[in-house]
């Protein structure tokens, strides 16, 4: 039963009415069509017959013989594998895009178009179809058709040059945050596309780029070495425009500790028996307290050894001020579960079994929640979609 007092039965999943064929492979665009497909949209995965997405061996770790790397990314999906330099698999795959509305790929500049998948193409066939490029620094950036990965587009953002220790040398994040970003606008610009497309007729070329996204992604970071023209540096675990905004190091475990607004900041003051801090003329205001951050940080870190970072956490919240424990990942979603709410969903997998998945963070709570399926096996549904399309073959997807 939904909010509204609907059964959840009498309502359309919010995209279950959404025909998308994805032609990606790797990260961004395989993250973006599980955002589509776990909203309920009907992604086919199409996938070379040897080897398929790449990010199937990348491991270890793997689980039931599939890389873990591909789980993660792949769930909600329909599995065909298909041969795009065979004439015959790629006329399906063309007569599948005529059918959907929505094509996402990430093929190197001029590959879609030699194959005879461009956007131009295929518009010719389905005027409305929401067409979407990933590429690594867009089609318009000279030179043409650079190929990109997360860890160079993290390099050449800048993203690297302000993540990491204080006096260390650069560091990339610790999962491919570009590449989800990237996935993450892919997923927001198709479906504007696909309103626009459902209120005219008129479909759209949607590109999104590697180096656009990190760039997008720096922010406040980006708009201060805009204003200003300083080169951004690195600041380790610290903030550059907020003290204290940066974990410390309690009597057992490390605490993250945010305090952006001068109430706040009295009030840990108080919460860590230090309140004569936030009568400190050096530290009254935030932009002071920035100013004299080497000051202030060794008396906070003195302060934090006196507890535990499990008291500190339930002293400060009970303060409300926002605090956090550094948790290992698995801890994570464990504290996520015990919290009330999981952060996983459990599928069952033909080869691993029971797999527990990261859960997706979209709730909407008058639509029914998706009958989650696992990653698909490499070809697992090619007869299921050439059937759909009408070829003839046989149980295992082999043309007649």
């Amino acid at each position: 039963m939904t909010q509204s007092g609907i059964p959840s039965s009498a309502l359309p999943k919010a995209l279950g009415h959404i025909r998308v064929l994805d032609l990606s492979r790797v990260l961004a665009g395989p993250y973006c069509t599980m955002l589509l497909a776990d909203l309920g949209a009907d992604v086919i995965k199409v996938e070379h017959p040897v080897g398929g997405d790449e990010t199937r061996s990348w491991g270890p770790p793997f689980a039931g013989g599939e890389a873990t790397y591909y789980l993660s990314v792949n769930r909600n999906k329909r599995s065909a594998a298909l041969d795009l330099k065979d004439e015959d698999d790629l006329a399906a795959v063309r007569r599948r895009a005529e059918g959907s509305h929505v094509v996402i790929e990430n093929f190197r500049q001029g590959t879609a178009e030699r194959l005879g998948l461009g956007y131009e193409q295929l518009r010719e066939l389905n005027p409305a179809l929401v067409y979407c490029s990933i590429t690594g620094f867009g089609s318009a950036r000279a030179p043409e058709g650079r190929p990109g990965y997360d860890f160079v587009a993290q390099a050449e953002t800048g993203l690297m040059s302000v993540t990491g220790p204080l006096d260390g040398e650069p560091s990339k994040v610790g999962v491919a945050l570009v590449d989800v970003l990237c996935g993450l606008h892919a997923a927001v610009g198709i479906l504007a596309a696909l309103r626009r497309a459902e209120q005219t007729g008129v479909g759209e070329h949607v590109e999104v780029s590697l180096i656009d996204a990190g760039l997008a992604s720096l922010v406040n970071v980006a708009q201060g070495v805009l204003a200003t023209g300083e080169e951004a540096r690195r600041y380790g675990n610290a903030h550059p425009s907020i003290v204290p905004y940066e974990p410390f190091e309690t009597r057992e475990g490390w605490l993250a500790v945010a305090a952006p607004n001068d109430g706040l900041w009295r009030r840990l003051c108080e919460a860590i028996e230090r309140p004569e801090l936030a009568d400190d003329a050096r530290f009254a205001t935030n932009e002071l307290r920035v100013r004299a951050r080497e000051e202030l940080v060794p008396l906070l870190t003195e302060a934090f050894r006196a507890r535990t970072a499990d008291e500190w956490l339930e002293l400060l919240e009970a303060a409300g001020v926002s605090a956090g424990k550094v948790r290992g990942v698995g801890e994570a979603f464990d504290a996520a579960e015990a919290a009330g709410d999981p952060a996983t969903v459990e599928v069952e997998h033909p080869t691993a079994g029971t797999l527990r998945l990261a859960r997706s963070p979209i709730r909407l709570h008058e639509t029914p929640d998706s009958r989650d399926s696992a990653p698909p096996l490499l070809g697992e549904h090619t007869a299921e979609v050439l059937r759909e399309l009408g070829i003839p073959h046989d149980e295992n997807g082999e043309k007649i």
